[in-house]
Formats: C-alpha cells, sequence, structure tokens
C-alpha cells in the first residue's frame, strides 16, 4: 500500500503539471492582457486563458450568432468569446458596475471588434435577463452571482435556441465544491446546479477541468 500511494503523488503532480501546462497553451494578445490587468487592478477574477479558449472553441463549434454573457467584468471573456463568434454576430453582454463595461468596451475595441458586435447591458442579471427574447441565443455564458445561478440556468434555459449551450464558470470554487468541510451558501448553491444540470432530461452536460471549472451543457432539441 505504501508503494500505490506514492504512485498514487507522483499521478497527480503530473496531472497538476499538465492541467497547468493545458491553460496556458493559448497565447493571448496585447488587448487581452489589458483588460486582464485591469480586471486585476479593480480586485475582480477573470477566466483563465484555458476557460478562454474553451470558450472561443464552444462558440466557434456552435457557430454561434448571438451569445449571451452574464458578468462582462473588464471583458476578458468577452473577447475570447467574439474571437469564436461569426464575423457578424452579437455579443449581450450583462453587468451591475457600468464602470466596469467602460474598460471591456475599450478592450473589444482595442481588438478590432467593430462597436456593434458588442450590446452592453447594466444591471442585475436576473432583472436583464427576463427582457432578453425566447430562443434567441446560441450560447448562454454565466460567471455572475452563484448564489443566483440556479435562476440563471432556468432564464438560459428559455433564451437557448435548440442545441444551443449554457456553460457556468468557477463551478469548483477553488476546490470547495468537493470539500466536506462546512461550505458557504454560494457553494451549497454550486451543488445544487451542478445536480441539477447532471439531472436534467433537457440537458447533455460536461465538466471541463479548466480554470476553477467550467461547467457545460447542450440544450436538447
Amino acid at each position: 500500500m505504501r508503494q500505490l500511494r506514492g504512485q498514487e503523488r507522483v499521478i497527480t503532480a503530473n496531472r497538476q503539471t499538465s492541467w497547468a501546462f493545458a491553460d496556458a497553451f493559448v497565447a493571448e494578445d496585447e488587448a487581452l492582457r489589458w483588460a486582464r490587468d485591469r480586471a486585476r487592478e479593480a480586485g475582480l477574477r477573470s477566466v483563465s486563458p484555458g476557460t478562454g479558449a474553451a470558450l472561443r472553441l464552444l462558440a466557434a463549434t456552435t457557430d454561434a450568432k448571438a451569445v449571451a454573457e452574464i458578468g462582462t467584468g473588464t471583458g476578458v471573456s468577452g473577447l475570447y468569446l467574439l474571437h469564436g463568434m461569426r464575423p457578424d454576430g452579437v455579443l449581450t453582454t450583462v453587468d451591475p458596475e457600468p464602470e466596469r463595461q467602460q474598460f471591456a468596451r475599450a478592450a473589444f475595441r482595442a481588438a478590432g471588434f467593430a462597436a456593434n458586435r458588442a450590446r452592453f447591458i447594466p444591471g442585475r442579471a436576473l432583472d436583464v435577463l427576463p427582457r432578453l427574447a425566447d430562443g434567441g441565443y446560441d450560447l448562454v455564458f454565466c460567471d455572475g452571482d452563484r448564489l443566483e445561478s440556479l435562476d440563471c440556468l432556468a432564464e438560459s434555459l428559455r433564451l437557448l435556441r435548440p442545441g444551443g449551450l449554457v456553460c457556468f464558470e468557477g463551478v469548483f470554487a477553488d476546490g470547495r465544491t468537493v470539500d466536506s468541510a462546512a461550505q458557504p451558501a454560494e457553494v451549497l448553491r454550486l451543488r445544487e446546479l451542478l445536480r441539477a444540470v447532471r439531472e436534467s432530461q433537457e440537458l447533455m452536460a460536461t465538466l471541463l477541468p479548466v480554470g476553477d471549472g467550467l461547467l457545460c451543457a447542450v440544450r436538447r432539441g
């Protein structure tokens, strides 16, 4: 048993190194670095390069023309989504802090995206999402208040066309989601979200080990 535990430690170390390599696999351009720096200065946590690359790939795979983003931040995730979307695609991005959206607007412009490629809506997600069109979106990316995760899931299912994707960032919660110790309400809500998505007959789901965990699900036709 002593030898087996030693082998497990080696495997774990190799996996951690591989995950770190995968997360840094995609190089970021100047606009992304600028947006990431603004987030750091504001004390905001941006999606990792690996998570961003996954979002870009998913947007490209679905040939996304309409994407809704909950949590603009300073534009890091929005840049990745725009890079993956169709050239005529429009990103609708929602955030309760309009000041952050100004940084995102500048980052999108620096990356060469026309102003009409993004629609910025200030406000709380659960106030804004009910105003968006039913079945009008190819992809919904959720990176907002974790306590609102289940409500955002319900709204996302309404917004998505059949075959559309919903993605939730940060579902590992720095390892707390699988920690057996007592956890705060936001982590308990993430566990409820994971259970609801996995058990839904309306969704086909997977959990990607990029960044702090990216939960993805396709709405069945």
